[in-house]
């Protein structure tokens, strides 16, 4: 354990952005697995904006790289769009 003030509000304020950090990944890995899941195309573009949200949210809290949503963005709409291909 620290001994210091300083290094003490430090872990306290790790801690808190583990919890946020954890809490986002697992949400957008939930919004992903449900997207690429066998639902209908209507329902996948709903959760798309949300996930799309979701990723750019993460981006400017720091949580993912800027690049990384964007490229997460880039694969999910091409996943749609080939889905969408298919059903017609």
């Amino acid at each position: 354990m620290p001994q210091h003030k300083s290094p003490m509000k430090r872990m306290k304020t790790d801690k808190k952005r583990e919890a946020r950090n954890n809490y986002v990944t697992k949400t957008l890995r939930t919004l992903s697995k449900q997207f690429r899941s066998e639902i209908p195309v209507e329902d996948k573009r709903k959760i798309l904006d949300t996930i799309y949200s979701q990723l750019d949210k993460a981006a400017k809290k720091g949580v993912i790289h800027k690049r990384t949503a964007s490229r997460r963005k880039s694969r999910l709409a091409a996943l749609l769009n080939k889905d969408n291909v298919q059903t017609k």
